[in-house]
């Protein structure tokens, strides 16, 4: 832990982030040669104890970048972090990677779908990565632990790896410390300002191989990250939306100028798409007055009241057909109405 412990004292000193870091090691030739130039204080120096005792109290775990478990993507980015914490499963930082990230604020039609997503790739052996935020990220981590197995998803956290931020994600913080894992560059108990996000952000887009931008404003830090794949020469995907909701600017603008590819579900990333071959045959089994349901549905929450107008039946029919489409998994029932799934 010598070697950690010295990285830290350099990382931990003020004004040295991984940049300055590099160009001190470079010039120097090594982190104890930078240590002794340094001259690091006996206050830093018990600083850093204390930190490294309260991570082995709380579990977390330092792992540098010339370690087998420091992921490999990240490693590839220049002034990547030179020492992560890590709590959970650190095998899951061994996976195969996909970024998954969107608003706070995303409508429930987005959540639902990128939940199936992230559900696909996990079931897959592929690891989610999202940043833990309320809206699509939660959407991202908790499909992902829908699906079996231990190495799900990793949360890359603004604040130290113990910091839980927001606190309405509590109950997933420690779902995903169970059965995935959960990184950070920041000191343990650190609390994050609004700089360390857009960081934070970063290193996403960094562990990622592939990211998918969710429902997004131009303005956004999940924008932000979108930048930063593209400046990592990350292959990047976006889902479209409705061109009427804000949310929609951000990954229909990508789509637009071509820096983004166009995500439709797991079937653009893999040719056996078999959920799109299963809903295909349930719908072959669809009563004609069923189909004309189907055919309104999409994305979009529409209402009973709705649909039987535009379907031409009565609201007892309607409600018959919404039930036998739900009980068979092809329609699902949200705020605001019932979306094709």
């Amino acid at each position: 832990m010598s070697d950690i412990f010295n990285k830290l004292l350099i990382l931990r000193t003020p004004r040295i982030g991984p940049a300055k870091y590099n160009e001190l090691v470079s010039k120097f030739g090594s982190v104890d040669a930078v240590v002794d130039a340094i001259g690091a204080t006996d206050e830093l120096r018990d600083s850093v104890s204390r930190e490294m005792e309260n991570a082995v109290a709380k579990k977390i775990t330092y792992i540098s970048d010339t370690d087998d478990l420091y992921p490999n993507a990240l490693q590839q980015i220049k002034n990547h972090p030179p020492v992560i914490t890590a709590c959970g499963n650190l095998e899951t930082l061994r996976c195969r990677t996909i970024g998954i990230v969107g608003t706070r604020h995303a409508t429930a039609a987005g959540m639902g779908f990128v939940s199936e997503l992230a559900c696909e790739f996990a079931s897959r052996g592929v690891a989610v990565v999202s940043g833990m935020a309320i809206g699509t990220d939660s959407a991202a981590h908790r499909g992902a632990l829908r699906a079996a197995g231990n190495t799900q998803t990793i949360a890359v956290l603004g604040g130290g790896a113990d910091y839980i931020w927001p606190l309405e994600n509590e109950s997933l913080y420690y779902e995903i410390a169970e059965r995935g894992a959960i990184i950070s560059e920041m000191p343990v108990g650190f609390v994050p300002n609004g700089n360390n996000f857009v960081q934070r952000n970063r290193w996403i887009a960094g562990i990622a191989e592939k990211l998918i931008l969710g429902e997004a404003d131009l303005k956004s830090g999940s924008m932000t990250t979108a930048r930063f794949a593209i400046e990592m020469n990350r292959e990047l995907w976006a889902i479209p939306s409705h061109p009427a909701d804000s949310r929609a600017a951000g990954p229909n603008s990508l789509i637009a100028s071509g820096d983004a590819k166009l995500c439709m579900g797991t079937g653009d990333f893999y040719g056996d798409d078999k959920k799109a071959s299963s809903e295909s045959k349930k719908e072959g089994t669809n009563s004609e007055s069923e189909n004309d349901i189907l055919d309104k549905l999409g994305t979009i929450p529409v209402s009973e009241s709705v649909l039987t107008q535009i379907v031409k039946k009565s609201i007892s029919e309607i409600k018959r057909d919404l039930v036998v489409l739900e009980l068979r998994g092809i329609i699902k029932k949200v705020d605001g109405g019932y979306i094709k799934l």
